[in-house]
């Protein structure tokens, strides 16, 4: 039996986890910890230090936010415990150099997504890249989402980019009128990345390939968190097989 520690349970995310991870046969949830805690049937703490003098656990899941996130993981990784991270916002620097804290036998894996589909997506955009000349993403979440661009846009920006050996010839910043900067979104490795943040959308992603006389967009939807669930229970289930950094669920699909 796999015992998780859900940091963020009382989050949307969390709450999600939470329920997949009980609903599971093979794991169960230690504790919970989040500082706006709310009544559950199994023990809480407000930090990760608190829960790992508190409880026993093999696996930290981690839906927090950004400001937080590297924080939690410099005291779980040092100790030992296996990570399993959706928090976005970490550049794969920092993801490094908090890997580098933890013990041999002790992985951090990463996941910009947790749903299959949007991995398929970021991979058929891999894919694609060598024969577009131009490509760009955009991406759409809720309103509450606490980085931009998401964390599946940078990465989907830099497959792309590592995917090909030259770089959009398309109109870029240069061509932002005064007092409408931003226009051309930002670029990450040189791909144009949008983001759109309103009520209605939970994850959306767009990636347009366009070239002489043609188009193509290769688009994912997630209406609902449990499409990230099956995901997040791949992980648990491999972290304890693995060591050192791990970025990307497609590690495990294979």
């Amino acid at each position: 039996m796999i015992k998780v520690a859900v940091a963020g349970y009382a989050g949307r995310m969390g709450s999600a986890v939470v329920d997949a991870v009980t609903a599971a046969d093979d794991m169960e949830v230690a504790c919970g910890i989040d500082p706006f805690g709310k009544d559950v049937d199994f023990p809480t703490f407000e930090t990760v230090a608190e829960a790992i003098e508190g409880a026993s656990f093999d696996v930290l899941v981690d839906f927090t936010q950004p400001s937080v996130v590297a924080g939690n993981l410099e005291v779980a990784l040092p100790a030992g415990v296996d990570c399993v991270v959706g928090t976005t916002g970490l550049s794969n620097e920092k993801l490094e150099e908090l890997a580098s804290l933890a013990p041999e036998g002790t992985c951090l894996f990463y996941a910009p997504n947790f749903t299959t589909g949007a991995v398929l997506m970021m991979q058929f955009a891999k894919a694609a890249a060598p024969f577009f000349p131009e490509a760009e993403v955009i991406e759409f979440h809720h309103c509450n989402k606490k980085d931009a661009p998401s964390g599946t846009a940078v990465r989907t920006a830099q497959m792309i980019a590592d995917a090909r050996d030259f770089t959009s010839a398309a109109p870029g910043k240069e061509t932002e009128i005064a007092g409408c900067e931003g226009a051309r979104g930002t670029l990450v490795d040189g791909v144009p990345v949008h983001s759109v943040r309103s009520m209605g959308f939970v994850a959306t992603q767009e990636v347009i390939f366009g070239s002489m006389g043609q188009t193509l967009t290769i688009k994912h939807d997630s209406w609902d968190r449990s499409s990230y669930m099956p995901g997040v229970l791949l992980g648990i289930r491999n972290v304890g097989d693995k060591s050192g950094l791990i970025i990307g669920l497609e590690s495990f699909m294979n």
